[in-house]
């Protein structure tokens, strides 16, 4: 059950120093790349005159306009070697972005770790849209002229990657609404864990055996799930007692009561509470209320109550009930004379 597991410690995954400090020298090593390669551009021009026969070599052709007259325009492959180097320094930019964005911004703003991976994973998001928009005409690619491609893309949407298409967005949605986040406890469909990952297509979730469950994202938008730790981490532990007829129910309620005072992880407000709820088939029924602050701390308390009631009930005399049958003889066979 919930309420009886250990919770996994799982911490938001915030980049520490080193990790900023690396991001921070690889960027640092593409600006000084992207210097000395302007300086060896200045200083090697007549080199460079020579290298432009790559600028002669035509790899295909295309145009931007219908017109038959129109003029073509030509990918050589000095055009096609430029946009692999763009597409390198795309590569080491969404690689390195989180740590520049973390000393450059965030750091200077007192964020929640959910709101920094959120927007992180967004400039990752930017960068990359970005890069294939700049890109794209470098070669060819004329995105106003595709629209059989985006016709094709809205049958693919409408059948077999309709389902991705909602993950994704349903990825976006989790990141700006937060309903979950990085080390939140949640059960959704009977399974329960925390939270591990946020990615594009599905959510991980780490459960009390350790085991890995990936969860689409689109299960957390669509359907219901509880987040035992979205806005207050306190919940209720509820520990059902049953006594024998007869027992002294003032004496089980005041008994009940004195134990959760006595256990310093229950807390005082609200108030522990102790019920003697009604007549079962073989016991008097009561139940112990009590609120712990951290939900990790659940099955240690439930422990420690049932071990302290049975002890204290023994010391006092009460019976906890066990279940029991009354068999009533009506007629005897007469033995055999």
């Amino acid at each position: 059950k919930t309420s009886g597991e250990v919770i996994p410690e799982f911490e938001m995954p915030k980049l520490d120093v080193a990790t900023i400090s690396a991001q921070n020298r690889s960027l640092l090593g593409v600006l000084s790349f992207t210097v000395f390669a302007l300086l060896t551009a200045q200083i090697w021009q007549d080199f460079f005159v020579a290298v432009q026969a790559f600028q002669d070599i035509v790899l295909w052709t295309f145009t931007t306009s219908d017109d038959p007259a129109a003029e073509l325009n030509k990918v050589t492959l000095a055009t096609l070697i430029y946009t692999l180097i763009a597409l390198v320094a795309i590569y080491v930019g969404v690689k390195n972005l989180p740590g520049l964005i973390e000393v450059s911004v965030l750091q200077r703003f007192d964020i929640d770790n959910g709101i920094r991976f959120a927007i992180t994973t967004m400039a990752r998001y930017v960068v990359i849209v970005a890069g294939v928009m700049v890109g794209s005409p470098m070669i060819g690619l004329d995105w106003t002229q595709l629209g059989w491609l985006v016709a094709a893309l809205g049958v693919g949407l409408g059948f077999g990657l309709q389902e991705i298409f909602a993950n994704f967005i349903s990825g976006l949605i989790i990141l700006f609404e937060r309903p979950i986040r990085i080390g939140d406890t949640v059960t959704i469909n009977n399974l329960s864990g925390t939270v591990s990952q946020i990615r594009m297509r599905a959510t991980t979730i780490t459960d009390w055996d350790r085991k890995e469950l990936i969860i689409p994202n689109k299960t957390f938008v669509t359907s219901q799930f509880i987040n035992w730790t979205l806005s207050d981490t306190t919940t209720r532990v509820v520990i059902k007692v049953g006594v024998a007829y007869g027992s002294d129910t003032d004496l089980v309620t005041k008994t009940l009561l004195d134990i959760a005072a006595e256990n310093k992880d229950i807390l005082d407000d609200p108030a522990p509470t102790a019920f003697f709820l009604g007549f079962g088939a073989s016991s008097l029924d009561f139940e112990l209320r009590g609120f712990v602050e951290n939900f990790a701390q659940r099955l240690p308390l439930i422990h420690a109550l049932h071990t302290e009631i049975d002890g204290r009930f023994k010391e006092l005399g009460i019976t906890i009930a066990f279940p029991q049958l009354d068999v009533h003889v009506l007629d005897l066979p007469k033995p055999a004379s």
